[in-house]
């Protein structure tokens, strides 16, 4: 059972509602079935139910697809397929021959870059083979309070039903024919960790997809794979840490967080974030930003410079970080309150000490333990 999100709170999760254009059918379902749609999108809950769908005509692409009644696409947990092409200066690119415009699209970037590739759009293909026959979805959740991403869009597993009338969960099929690795960049799933686990070793077993040697498309996931396992490796200590202590232990990706630290004023609390910009101070404090979406961001404040550069905050932008610190408001220069975090020691800026070789042991064995919120996982292949 849900937990009904506050007013204040549901209006902001609420999505425009199509626009009224078409036959009086379209308008009607627009108006009343969109509207009911909507509701459940407010419940904090990890089924969120049954949503139409318009077969391969809905889908954007291998990870990202669009259901009746909402303005705002759907981001698919634990898969991260390749881009498609969209842009002619991509296409120019790639007719002057695939290893030169890897090369160019990587530039000097120290991490693995997306691009567009075959390979995104033979998955965009799959997706649309996957939900030809669809005309309704089953959307869950990862966690209950996990509803959008920094981009506003709505964070799913997605199943469409097979042959049998089976409820199948396209995120680790996509994982399984090779067209998407297991995406732990913002943490494992919690849900079905296991399933995405099996789902890739048989992939490369096969060499599958993206795992074929010599095909056209990422040919960096070792790297990116040792990346996004660092990045799980802070989120996955956190919310083992998280269990022991709920209440000052606060997600900033989590929908109800700043209600969380509101009522934490005056008080220590740990925080989970991703370094979103670095602003130095020349005479004042300076000011470092953890994402919480596009327009909505939580500051921590240095006083001390020295502090900032010897807490290493300074290398950690797009990564996470977990700050310690006491919550307090402030008055911004148009009169609003607002909420930060103040660091006066390197300390408080806390880099998780697990070793990378256990995170990598623990996500390659697959073992079914309690979920980091301390619900039971739960199976793909289980029930509707």
């Amino acid at each position: 059972m849900g937990v009904r999100v506050s007013t204040s709170v549901s209006l902001s999760l609420v999505l425009l509602l199509t626009a009224c254009t078409g036959t009086q059918a379209t308008q009607r379902f627009t108006r009343d079935e969109a509207a009911a749609l909507l509701k459940k999108l407010e419940i904090t809950g990890l089924d969120l139910g049954e949503f139409p769908i318009d077969g391969a005509s809905s889908i954007i692409d291998g990870d990202t697809i669009r259901v009746k009644g909402l303005s705002s696409s759907m981001r698919l947990l634990g898969i991260d397929t390749e881009e498609t092409f969209k842009h002619d200066y991509e296409r120019e690119l790639f007719a002057q021959g695939w290893e030169a415009y890897k090369k160019k699209m990587r530039g000097s970037s120290v991490h693995p870059v997306k691009m567009a590739t075959p390979n995104g759009d033979e998955a965009k293909q799959f997706a649309q083979n996957f939900f030809q026959n669809s005309r309704t979805v089953k959307l869950e959740r990862d966690h209950p309070g996990e509803i959008r991403d920094f981009y506003g869009r709505y964070l799913a597993y997605v199943f469409a039903k097979d042959a049998q009338g089976e409820w199948v969960n396209y995120n680790v099929e996509c994982v399984r024919a090779g067209y998407a690795p297991y995406f732990v960049k913002y943490g494992r799933s919690r849900r079905f960790h296991k399933d995405f686990v099996e789902a890739q070793e048989e992939a490369r077993s096969a060499q599958r997809g993206i795992w074929k040697p010599g095909g056209m498309h990422y040919d960096d996931y070792e790297e990116r794979l040792k990346w996004w396992a660092e990045r799980e490796a802070v989120i996955y200590r956190f919310e083992k840490e998280q269990q022991l202590h709920p209440v000052d232990h606060i997600a900033l990706t989590r929908w109800d967080a700043i209600l969380k630290l509101e009522q934490r004023v005056g008080q220590e609390v740990t925080v989970l974030g991703s370094v979103q910009e670095l602003k130095f101070g020349e005479k004042g404090p300076s000011v470092v930003k953890l994402a919480r979406s596009r327009t909505a961001s939580l500051d921590v404040i240095f006083f001390d410079k020295d502090v900032l550069l010897a807490s290493g905050i300074q290398f950690k932008k797009g990564e996470f970080v977990v700050i310690k610190a006491t919550v307090s408001k402030y008055k911004d220069s148009r009169g609003g309150v607002k909420l930060q975090l103040r660091v006066s020691t390197p300390g408080q800026v806390l880099a998780p000490s697990i070793q990378l070789e256990e995170m990598l042991r623990d996500t390659n064995s697959g073992d079914s333990e309690d979920a980091p919120d301390g619900r039971p996982s739960e199976r793909g292949d289980e029930g509707d």
